[in-house]
């Protein structure tokens, strides 16, 4: 016989000693303890699912003609609002923290930044919701819509809520049916709307905060003062260099080009000039929160400013992320009704794109900083004590 007279008995110790690892293994995996048998709080009862998983009502059932993705068209819209009430929570815990003047604690203000970062990931998975609803068809969405009057996505309270809380202006908002929105809402909601327009929004509470931005006091580093003249001392110098260039059309063009700059500028530092903006809400910083968000701006890499710099980007990326999720809103009822009239009353496309501009846009502001950029070396050095 050939081979290896001892293979057989090698395989049987193998298989021996596979049989006994893998034995020790499921042993290992089964060791834990069923406390729930004892009896206490389980999942499902602290999630009270046996509330959520029964709050799908299908209306078209109701009427005895079910349809099948209405179910879909609930779910998504209770978790968009389970999302809603999420991030109220989160933006109500950061304007305490303004309102209580914690931010001072720099501790806080890593909270602040954690928690609006947290608000800018939520939209970002309610932006990307759409695509779950977008995979019903018009024609399936036909099937049920009639039954829908007239409920509206425009009566979500928890949504308006987050327009107040984060600092959409009252006098800004388009119109609903040629009325103001808060007169879609009766009793409860409407006083909870009103009792949250009374309240400082978060816009007015970073508003004071910038305004207290170290450096700004014109006894002290006096930052706008010194940039102000950095900033025309600039301007002098660069438009010396061009005036004793060979005349030609590229240099008037050049000149044209830096006066216009230097306009630009010169409005930057004239506070009535900001008061008409802010009047026509073109501007919704004060004079001085603009300039507490423009040095942040400038000194973003200094140990100081590195945290509140974060919480700059992520306010406009917060409303970055409303307006694409109003946009992405917009396209999607496009699609489903076309031009038709919304189930609420309203002309339904045509109104929600009218929503779609700079008038629902908080931080305007900020979103603007990047206009004053200017060289390194026009901005002031900071002393070391500062």
């Amino acid at each position: 016989m050939s081979g290896c007279p001892f293979s057989g008995n090698i395989v049987f110790l193998s298989l021996k000693l596979l049989t006994h690892s893998t034995a020790e293994e499921e042993d290992d995996s089964q060791k834990g303890i069923d406390k729930a048998a004892k009896g206490g709080l389980i999942y499902g009862k602290y999630l009270q699912l046996d509330k959520i998983l029964n709050a799908q009502a299908l209306e078209s059932e109701l009427r005895h003609n079910k349809s099948h993705d209405e179910h879909l068209f609930i779910v998504t819209h209770q978790a968009y609002e389970l999302w809603f009430k999420q991030v109220l929570w989160e933006l109500d815990s950061v304007r305490e923290l303004f309102i209580q003047n914690h931010v001072q604690d720099e501790r806080n203000m890593l909270k602040v930044v954690s928690r609006i970062h947290r608000i800018t990931v939520i939209f970002k998975l309610l932006v990307d919701q759409f695509a779950v609803l977008e995979t019903m068809t018009p024609l399936d969405f036909f099937d049920f819509r009639e039954y829908l009057f007239p409920a509206s996505g425009f009566q979500s309270l928890q949504f308006r809520l987050l327009e107040i809380k984060v600092g959409v202006a009252d006098n800004r908002r388009v119109p609903y049916d040629q009325k103001h929105y808060r007169e879609n809402f009766h009793g409860q909601e409407s006083e909870d709307l009103l009792r949250s327009e009374q309240e400082p929004s978060l816009l007015q509470l970073v508003e004071k905060w910038l305004e207290r931005t170290p450096g700004l006091e014109e006894d002290g580093f006096n930052f706008w003062g010194k940039l102000q003249a950095n900033i025309e001392e600039g301007f002098k110098l660069k438009m010396q260099k061009l005036e004793v260039q060979p005349d030609s059309e590229r240099k008037e063009d050049m000149i044209q080009d830096l006066k216009k700059q230097r306009e630009g500028f010169t409005s930057l530092f004239d506070s009535n000039h900001h008061d008409d903006l802010l009047r026509k809400g073109e501007r919704r910083l004060s004079y001085k929160g603009l300039q507490g968000a423009l040095m942040i701006y400038f000194y973003r890499e200094e140990l100081q400013f590195q945290v509140p710099f974060q919480l700059l980007n992520s306010l406009m990326e917060v409303d970055t992320l409303m307006n694409k999720w109003r946009y992405h809103h917009v396209c999607m009822v496009h699609r489903m009704i076309g031009s038709k009239v919304g189930t609420g009353g309203s002309s339904g496309y045509l109104y929600l794109r009218s929503t779609i501009s700079d008038r629902y846009k908080v931080f305007v502001d900020l979103f603007n900083l990047a206009t004053y950029l200017v060289p390194r070396d026009w901005v002031p050095k900071i002393e070391p004590q500062h």
